[in-house]
C-alpha cells in the first residue's frame, strides 16, 4: 500500500503488514477538539493513533531471528532498533507517523492504552490485560491525521479487584509490591545482591511470574531472560 489512507480497511490491511512479525493492533484512539494531540511529520495534529504490540510472546520468534542475523546483535537496544526496523517502513507504506515508548518526544502510550483497551494498573505498575495479563506491551503507535474506525475495547471488571489471593503482593522477594504501589529502589537494590542474579535476574520477577491472569501468556524463557538482562543496573 503507498500513499495517504483513505481505505475504511486501513486496520484489516495494518494487520496483515504486521501480522508476520507477531504485532498486534491493541486498539485505536481518536482526539476530540481541543486535546494535547501528537504532530505528525508534516507539522499537522494527528486525528487518532493505532497502538501496536505484543500479546504474550508473540513478536519472540521474529525478534530473535532479527537479532541472529544482525552483524552487530542489534546493537545496544535491540528491541527499540527491532521496532523501528519493523513499523517504520509499515509507517512510511500507509502514510502515517510512527511512534515509539523509547524515543522524544514521549508520548502517553500508557493513558493511550488505559483509553484504548480500558486497561487499568497493577501492583507491580504494568497496566494489567484481563486475557493476557501482565504479559503484553507496546512496541510502537502509528498517528494518522484523520479519525480511523475504532476497535471493540469491551469494558472489563479490573483484574485485580477480582483476585482474593493477589500472590504478587507477597511473593516479591524485595517487598517492592505494596497495596501503595511498586517500589523501585528496593527492587534494583534485591537484583544486585546474589539472591537476585540467580533469582529473578535469571526466571523474571517472581512477583510477576505468580499473576494467575494470562498464565498462558508468559513470556517463554528466553524473553524473560532478555528482558531482565536489559534492565539498567
Amino acid at each position: 500500500m503507498t500513499g495517504p489512507v483513505t481505505s475504511s480497511d486501513v486496520l484489516s490491511e495494518l494487520r496483515a503488514a504486521l501480522a508476520p512479525h507477531g504485532v498486534f493492533l491493541r486498539g485505536v484512539v481518536n482526539f476530540a477538539d481541543g486535546e494535547t494531540v501528537p504532530v505528525l511529520k508534516d507539522g499537522n495534529a494527528a486525528g487518532s493513533v493505532v497502538l501496536l504490540g505484543n500479546a504474550g510472546g508473540s513478536i519472540w520468534p521474529a525478534f530473535e531471528h532479527w537479532r541472529n542475523s544482525s552483524p552487530d546483535r542489534g546493537g545496544k537496544n535491540p528491541l527499540d532498533a527491532w521496532s523501528k526496523a519493523v513499523i517504520e517502513p509499515v509507517a512510511d507504506a500507509f502514510g502515517a507517523t510512527a511512534y515509539f515508548p523509547s524515543d522524544a518526544p514521549w508520548q502517553p502510550f500508557q493513558q493511550w492504552a488505559m483509553r484504548a483497551e480500558g486497561l487499568k494498573s497493577s501492583p507491580l505498575g504494568i497496566l494489567i490485560h484481563p486475557r493476557y495479563g501482565l504479559w503484553h506491551g507496546y512496541r510502537g503507535a502509528l498517528a494518522f491525521a484523520q479519525a480511523l474506525p475504532p476497535t471493540a475495547s469491551p469494558i472489563y471488571p479490573h483484574p485485580c479487584d477480582h483476585c482474593p489471593d493477589r500472590p504478587c503482593l507477597s511473593s516479591c522477594p524485595a517487598h517492592a509490591v505494596l497495596p501503595s504501589g511498586f517500589q523501585l529502589g528496593p527492587c534494583r537494590a534485591h537484583l544486585e545482591t546474589r539472591a537476585g542474579q540467580a533469582g529473578c535476574m535469571m526466571a523474571g520477577c517472581f512477583a510477576r511470574n505468580v499473576c494467575p491472569v494470562g498464565a498462558a501468556y508468559r513470556y517463554p524463557a528466553k524473553q524473560l531472560h532478555f528482558h531482565m538482562a536489559a534492565l539498567s543496573l
